[in-house]
């Protein structure tokens, strides 16, 4: 199994001279299974580019999963060319919306209403499907299997754990650690507390021994507290969790859009040697577009 960033921003893209070396489109990561079963997780802006290479190999079955249905993980999807393209299968993958009650369907109608764009989901020539997960949900494709599990960001939010082989893949899309949202003290903490604990060992228990773990890092500690609530990680909770389920290797993605590539390498640095005597041999990188990984 191998897998390949082609989009690792957070929020909106961030083109220009200052992301250059790490990029600045928008989430997307192509996995390849040993049998070359193709999986995307999330369509940001990286799913463009995606889009151009697979040209090269017509024609293409693609099985898009998505973590959740904030813009930036999703807002490329209307230009993934294989869409256009007869002879070509699309799958899409996702979670039910509570508050619409619709399906992962949504996510391309909402886009593709004509006043936004001007393709309508008739005029595509691929054969479009849609599979609407529930959490914990195991699906098989090719000689990959691909669990759900619900993190925590302000709407549903599924990670996934793909498993090949004997080799596994766990990402977060975007997740914030669990937090008590009462004082010590208060009435209701306790209560809470134990209701927190429960959340981070299920997720705990989903990404137990991952090869790879890929997880939203957003923020530095200092400037997490401001953000509290905003639904996204920051490096040292993202060292933590990796430690704490046993990866073997932790890539740090989802990068914040006003950090230029030069701040986060000083940032990435500066984290490192703060943990560096405690890593036990796990293996931090920083995610950059075309960064491909084997296992």
């Amino acid at each position: 199994m191998k897998f390949k960033f082609w989009g690792v921003r957070g929020s909106i893209p961030s083109p220009g001279p200052n992301t250059t070396r790490y990029g600045g489109n928008t989430t997307c990561i192509e996995v390849r299974s040993d049998d070359g079963t193709l999986i995307v997780l999330d369509g940001g802006t990286g799913i463009h580019a995606l889009a151009q290479a697979l040209l090269r190999e017509l024609p293409v079955n693609a099985n898009i999963f998505i973590t959740h249905s904030h813009w930036d993980h999703i807002q490329g999807l209307p230009f993934f060319i294989p869409l256009f393209i007869p002879g070509n299968s699309v799958r899409l993958y996702g979670a039910f919306d509570p508050v619409s009650g619709s399906g992962i369907e949504q996510v391309m109608a909402v886009q593709l209403q004509y006043s936004y764009f001007p393709v309508r989901e008739a005029e595509m020539k691929a054969a479009i499907e849609y599979e609407t997960l529930t959490i914990g949900q195991t699906v098989e494709i090719g000689d990959c299997t691909v669990t759900t599990t619900l993190l925590n960001h302000p709407v549903i939010d599924f990670g996934y754990r793909i498993e090949c082989q004997g080799k596994s893949v766990f990402f977060t899309g975007d997740h914030e650690p669990y937090y008590n949202i009462y004082e010590p003290g208060d009435d209701d903490y306790a209560e809470y507390q134990a209701l927190v604990e429960d959340k981070q060992s299920s997720v705990d228990q989903a990404m137990r021994g991952v090869d790879v773990l890929i997880v939203d890092t957003s923020y530095t500690r200092e400037e997490y507290p401001s953000k509290l609530g905003w639904g996204h990680g920051y490096f040292d909770a993202s060292i933590a969790m990796a430690q704490r389920v046993g990866a073997k290797r932790l890539y740090c993605t989802h990068h914040e859009p006003t950090r230029s590539d030069d701040e986060l390498d000083a940032v990435f640095a500066e984290v490192m040697a703060r943990h560096a005597p405690q890593l036990r041999g796990l293996e931090v990188f920083l995610a950059r577009e075309g960064l491909e990984v084997e296992l």
